[in-house]
């Protein structure tokens, strides 16, 4: 047990930047952890004896940057003929090295391997012990009919539309001559089908296009707009837009249906709604804008550093590349369903992250490919400072392989030494105690995940051993409130 507020600091310290790490990657704390521990202890002992603090800081940095550029190096494409052979057994080796539960891993892995790294996965907590799995053809969105009225089958919940016109929009229905409107322009494009998206329709609008003789001529569904807020609405029906051809009408540009055209209805060739979501599938947008918008977005991931965004945009693009899965996790308790599905959701990251950014040998074997490099630099190192920190570095990158042999009960000396005499990308398969090549038996780490565990053991660290003093507040409460 920590006693005292001053002897909590380092601690909390290195909980939140594991927290962070988590938040971001998934996974990579316990790596992150070692690799922190090994360059703060000896860090420390070299400052003690009269060693530069921030020199050290900037060569550990500059050493971070190596470091990340031989992994870059190191990094197989999770499609490459390396991989793709063995992609499914790959994946749910993954999942279990993270979440060290079997059958789960072997759903997620499944799944994985059917909707990509995009795609959207809903995980729900079951009530029974058993998993199941659905796959979604299409594209859903969570916003459904506005009536019951509209439903075909009452018992199955679902009305469907074939070859349909698409209205999108975020306005609200509230005047009857607004829905004959949709109706008139729905007709005059050729349609018989009619998909209505809109962010309210009145009962009195509604019962228009429910009067029997409209419904001969036309049949309409109406469902919500999807998204929570005027942002979140606005990229909604851009996609929708995007997949079916049409032009969004919005109240932020003050558009009415009054002004509504043929021209400016999207087409799909099926259309299935229930009461809590819709799906298209087929739209008719013009493939190659779609695909280069597609492709926008996956730079924007890319490029994206704040969690949620990333999040925001891969479930934009799993919704537009037409993956979707729902998993429903089992257990023999109600507490062990629902801690399967935050399990479940944590290793999603870890196998999105993978696909998208590739892997490197797991076990700790990528870090320890870096040596040669590090060892090099040290030898040509100008000071004293600078020998110190590729020492550190050294030390650091082979922390984590130690550890998982230290763990498992092996002669951490002769184990290395056989690693190193066995060549690239070899390491020890630490079930079967035999040295084999990680990546074809499908043992690997995501090198994002990789990539990020190190570069938040190396900052923090750095950032650790420059710090020289920490002033607390007398009353946290009032410091929280200044």
């Amino acid at each position: 047990q920590i006693r005292g507020r001053d002897a909590d600091v380092g601690a909390m310290f290195l909980r939140h930047m594991l927290w962070r790490l988590q938040e971001r990657a998934g996974d990579g704390t316990a790596t992150a952890a070692v690799m922190f521990e090994a360059l703060f202890a000896r860090g420390v002992r070299y400052l003690t004896a009269g060693g530069n603090a921030m020199r050290v800081r900037t060569y550990l940095e500059e050493g971070l940057r190596l470091v990340l550029e031989e992994l870059d190096g190191l990094t197989v494409r999770i499609d490459s003929d390396t991989v793709a052979a063995r992609r499914r057994d790959g994946l749910t080796g993954l999942a279990e090295s993270v979440g060290r539960d079997a059958e789960l891993a072997r759903y997620l892995g499944e799944i994985f391997d059917v909707v990509g790294a995009y795609g959207r996965l809903e995980v729900r907590a079951g009530s029974g012990r058993s998993f199941t799995r659905e796959y979604v053809e299409g594209i859903y969105w969570d916003a459904g009919l506005h009536s019951r009225l509209m439903l075909d089958d009452l018992k199955a919940g679902r009305s469907t539309l074939e070859n349909a016109a698409i209205v999108i929009s975020n306005l609200s229905v509230d005047d009857p001559a607004d829905m004959a409107a949709i109706l008139e322009a729905a007709l005059q494009s050729g349609a018989s089908h009619a998909l209505l998206i809109a962010d309210r329709v009145s009962d009195r609008a509604l019962s228009v296009a429910l009067i029997p003789a409209n419904r001969e001529k036309i049949k309409l569904l109406a469902v919500k707009t999807p998204g929570l807020g005027q942002a979140h609405q606005q990229t909604a029906l851009t996609d929708i837009a995007m997949l079916t051809g049409g032009r969004p009408l919005q109240a932020v540009t003050q558009d009415t249906f009054q002004s509504l055209s043929p021209q400016d209805l999207g087409r799909a060739q099926r259309i299935s709604a229930e009461m809590d979501n819709f799906t298209i599938v087929a739209g008719k947008g013009d493939p190659v804008k779609f695909r280069l918008y597609i492709r926008g977005l996956q730079q924007a991931y890319r490029q994206a550093d704040d969690a949620a965004d990333r999040q925001s945009l891969q479930m934009r693009i799993g919704q537009l590349m037409g993956g979707s899965a729902t998993l429903v996790t089992g257990g023999s308790t109600p507490a062990e369903c629902e801690n399967r599905k935050t399990l479940a959701e944590q290793i999603a990251k870890v196998i999105r992250n993978a696909i998208l950014d590739g892997v490197v040998p797991g076990g700790g074997i990528a870090l320890l490919a870096i040596q040669p490099r590090l060892a090099a630099r040290r030898k040509q190192a100008k000071n004293a400072d600078e020998r110190a920190a590729y020492g550190m570095l050294l030390e650091a990158i082979q922390a984590p392989f130690r550890t998982l042999l230290e763990n498992c009960g092996y002669d951490v000396g002769q184990i290395t030494t056989q690693v190193a005499q066995s060549g690239p990308g070899i390491g020890l398969d630490l079930k079967t105690g035999q040295l084999t090549h990680m990546v074809e038996a499908g043992i690997v780490d995501p090198a994002y995940v990789l990539k990020e565990a190190v570069r938040s053991a190396i900052t923090s660290a750095g950032l650790i051993l420059t710090t020289d003093t920490i002033v607390h507040h007398k009353n946290p409460a009032e410091e929280m409130q200044t």
